[in-house]
Protein backbone atom coordinates (compact mmCIF):
# COMPACT_ATOMS: atom_id res chain seq x y z
CA UNK A 1 0.00 0.00 0.00
CA UNK A 2 1.34 3.42 -0.99
CA UNK A 3 1.50 5.95 1.82
CA UNK A 4 -1.00 8.79 1.33
CA UNK A 5 0.62 11.97 0.11
CA UNK A 6 3.74 10.26 -1.24
CA UNK A 7 4.59 11.69 -4.67
CA UNK A 8 7.56 11.71 -7.03
CA UNK A 9 8.21 15.29 -5.92
CA UNK A 10 8.29 14.35 -2.21
CA UNK A 11 10.60 11.42 -2.93
CA UNK A 12 12.88 13.70 -4.96
CA UNK A 13 13.00 16.36 -2.24
CA UNK A 14 13.77 13.73 0.40
CA UNK A 15 16.56 12.39 -1.81
CA UNK A 16 17.91 15.89 -2.40
CA UNK A 17 17.94 16.68 1.33
CA UNK A 18 19.74 13.43 2.01
CA UNK A 19 22.25 14.15 -0.78
CA UNK A 20 23.06 17.49 0.85
CA UNK A 21 23.64 15.75 4.18
CA UNK A 22 25.63 12.67 3.13
CA UNK A 23 26.69 13.26 -0.47
CA UNK A 24 24.91 12.26 -3.68
CA UNK A 25 26.93 9.06 -4.10
CA UNK A 26 25.88 7.89 -0.62
CA UNK A 27 22.12 8.20 -1.24
CA UNK A 28 20.27 4.88 -1.41
CA UNK A 29 16.63 4.05 -1.97
CA UNK A 30 16.50 2.44 1.49
CA UNK A 31 17.74 5.62 3.16
CA UNK A 32 15.15 7.70 1.30
CA UNK A 33 12.41 5.25 2.28
CA UNK A 34 13.46 5.43 5.94
CA UNK A 35 13.48 9.22 5.78
CA UNK A 36 9.90 9.19 4.47
CA UNK A 37 8.76 6.45 6.88
CA UNK A 38 7.79 3.99 4.15
CA UNK A 39 8.95 0.63 2.86
CA UNK A 40 11.46 0.64 0.00
CA UNK A 41 8.89 -0.84 -2.38
CA UNK A 42 6.61 2.19 -1.91
CA UNK A 43 9.16 4.44 -3.62
CA UNK A 44 9.09 2.46 -6.84
CA UNK A 45 5.54 3.60 -7.52
CA UNK A 46 6.96 7.12 -7.90
CA UNK A 47 10.53 6.68 -9.16
CA UNK A 48 11.99 3.82 -11.19
CA UNK A 49 15.10 3.38 -9.09
CA UNK A 50 18.23 5.10 -7.82
CA UNK A 51 19.36 6.29 -11.24
CA UNK A 52 15.95 7.86 -11.91
CA UNK A 53 15.98 9.48 -8.45
CA UNK A 54 19.42 10.98 -9.05
CA UNK A 55 18.27 12.35 -12.39
CA UNK A 56 15.26 13.93 -10.70
CA UNK A 57 17.52 15.45 -8.03
CA UNK A 58 19.69 16.91 -10.81
CA UNK A 59 16.66 18.51 -12.48
CA UNK A 60 15.35 19.87 -9.17
CA UNK A 61 18.77 21.35 -8.40
CA UNK A 62 19.11 22.84 -11.89
CA UNK A 63 15.75 24.57 -11.43
CA UNK A 64 16.67 25.88 -7.98
CA UNK A 65 20.12 27.09 -9.03
CA UNK A 66 18.75 28.76 -12.16
CA UNK A 67 16.05 30.60 -10.22
CA UNK A 68 18.68 31.86 -7.80
CA UNK A 69 20.95 33.03 -10.63
CA UNK A 70 18.05 34.68 -12.49
CA UNK A 71 17.04 36.61 -9.38
CA UNK A 72 20.64 37.64 -8.69
CA UNK A 73 21.34 38.87 -12.22
CA UNK A 74 18.00 40.56 -12.98
CA UNK A 75 18.60 44.10 -14.26
CA UNK A 76 22.39 43.72 -14.23
CA UNK A 77 24.89 43.66 -17.06
CA UNK A 78 28.62 43.44 -17.64
CA UNK A 79 30.77 42.81 -14.59
CA UNK A 80 27.83 43.29 -12.18
CA UNK A 81 25.96 40.48 -13.92
CA UNK A 82 29.04 38.25 -14.04
CA UNK A 83 29.74 38.68 -10.31
CA UNK A 84 26.08 38.19 -9.33
CA UNK A 85 25.88 35.08 -11.54
CA UNK A 86 29.09 33.60 -10.12
CA UNK A 87 28.24 34.41 -6.50
CA UNK A 88 24.79 32.82 -6.83
CA UNK A 89 26.39 29.70 -8.37
CA UNK A 90 28.93 29.43 -5.53
CA UNK A 91 26.39 30.09 -2.78
CA UNK A 92 24.11 27.36 -4.14
CA UNK A 93 27.04 24.92 -4.22
CA UNK A 94 27.89 25.77 -0.59
CA UNK A 95 24.31 25.51 0.67
CA UNK A 96 23.33 22.39 -1.30
CA UNK A 97 26.47 20.34 -1.93
CA UNK A 98 24.69 17.10 -2.81
CA UNK A 99 22.21 18.74 -5.15
CA UNK A 100 25.00 20.77 -6.73
CA UNK A 101 26.99 17.59 -7.39
CA UNK A 102 23.94 16.19 -9.20
CA UNK A 103 23.97 19.16 -11.60
CA UNK A 104 27.58 18.44 -12.53
CA UNK A 105 27.52 14.63 -12.65
CA UNK A 106 27.05 12.73 -15.91
CA UNK A 107 23.67 11.24 -15.03
CA UNK A 108 21.19 9.54 -17.31
CA UNK A 109 18.03 11.60 -17.08
CA UNK A 110 14.66 10.53 -18.42
CA UNK A 111 14.35 12.50 -21.69
CA UNK A 112 10.64 13.14 -21.06
CA UNK A 113 11.36 14.64 -17.62
CA UNK A 114 14.30 16.62 -18.97
CA UNK A 115 12.15 18.07 -21.77
CA UNK A 116 9.64 19.39 -19.21
CA UNK A 117 12.24 20.81 -16.81
CA UNK A 118 12.86 24.54 -17.33
CA UNK A 119 16.07 24.72 -15.26
CA UNK A 120 18.69 23.44 -17.70
CA UNK A 121 17.22 25.38 -20.63
CA UNK A 122 16.91 28.57 -18.60
CA UNK A 123 20.50 28.16 -17.34
CA UNK A 124 21.77 28.15 -20.92
CA UNK A 125 19.65 31.21 -21.78
CA UNK A 126 20.90 33.14 -18.74
CA UNK A 127 24.54 32.28 -19.39
CA UNK A 128 24.44 33.11 -23.08
CA UNK A 129 22.45 36.28 -22.39
CA UNK A 130 25.04 37.50 -19.90
CA UNK A 131 27.88 36.74 -22.32
CA UNK A 132 26.18 38.52 -25.21
CA UNK A 133 26.50 41.62 -23.02
CA UNK A 134 30.22 41.30 -23.66
CA UNK A 135 29.62 41.34 -27.41
CA UNK A 136 30.41 37.67 -27.94
CA UNK A 137 28.88 35.56 -30.70
CA UNK A 138 29.35 31.91 -31.70
CA UNK A 139 31.67 30.06 -31.54
CA UNK A 140 33.16 32.40 -28.91
CA UNK A 141 29.98 32.12 -26.82
CA UNK A 142 30.38 28.36 -26.45
CA UNK A 143 34.07 28.71 -25.61
CA UNK A 144 33.33 31.41 -23.03
CA UNK A 145 30.57 29.30 -21.42
CA UNK A 146 33.07 26.49 -21.03
CA UNK A 147 35.65 28.81 -19.47
CA UNK A 148 33.10 30.15 -16.97
CA UNK A 149 31.74 26.73 -16.06
CA UNK A 150 35.26 25.31 -15.65
CA UNK A 151 36.28 28.21 -13.43
CA UNK A 152 33.15 28.25 -11.27
CA UNK A 153 32.93 24.48 -10.87
CA UNK A 154 36.66 24.03 -10.42
CA UNK A 155 36.78 26.65 -7.71
CA UNK A 156 33.79 25.37 -5.72
CA UNK A 157 34.87 21.72 -6.08
CA UNK A 158 38.38 22.48 -4.79
CA UNK A 159 36.93 24.64 -2.03
CA UNK A 160 34.52 21.89 -0.94
CA UNK A 161 37.36 19.35 -0.90
CA UNK A 162 39.49 21.60 1.32
CA UNK A 163 41.89 22.23 -1.53
CA UNK A 164 42.68 25.83 -0.58
CA UNK A 165 44.99 25.41 2.41
CA UNK A 166 47.00 28.56 1.75
CA UNK A 167 46.52 31.30 4.35
CA UNK A 168 45.09 33.69 1.73
CA UNK A 169 41.32 33.67 2.01
CA UNK A 170 39.48 31.77 -0.75
CA UNK A 171 37.05 34.70 -0.91
CA UNK A 172 39.86 37.05 -1.96
CA UNK A 173 40.96 34.60 -4.63
CA UNK A 174 37.35 34.27 -5.80
CA UNK A 175 37.03 38.04 -6.20
CA UNK A 176 40.31 38.17 -8.14
CA UNK A 177 39.22 35.26 -10.33
CA UNK A 178 36.05 37.16 -11.25
CA UNK A 179 38.11 40.29 -11.98
CA UNK A 180 40.28 38.17 -14.29
CA UNK A 181 37.26 36.61 -16.02
CA UNK A 182 35.75 40.04 -16.58
CA UNK A 183 39.01 41.28 -18.12
CA UNK A 184 39.16 38.17 -20.32
CA UNK A 185 35.58 38.58 -21.51
CA UNK A 186 36.14 42.26 -22.33
CA UNK A 187 39.28 41.39 -24.29
CA UNK A 188 38.28 38.05 -25.77
CA UNK A 189 40.98 36.91 -28.20
CA UNK A 190 40.02 36.80 -31.86
CA UNK A 191 39.62 33.45 -33.53
CA UNK A 192 42.58 32.00 -35.34
CA UNK A 193 42.18 31.71 -39.09
CA UNK A 194 40.07 28.66 -39.92
CA UNK A 195 38.93 28.16 -36.29
CA UNK A 196 35.20 28.77 -36.74
CA UNK A 197 33.77 25.31 -36.11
Amino acid sequence: MVRAGLTAERVTIAGAELADEVGLDQVTMSQVARRLGVKDASLYTHVRGLEDLRGRIALLAADEKTIRIAEATAGRSGKDALVAFADAWREYAHEHPGRYTATQAPLRIDPELAAKAPGPRRAVELTYGMLRGYGLAEPDLTDAVRVLRSTFHGFVALEAAGGFAHRRSPQRSWVRALDALHALLENWPPLSEGDSS
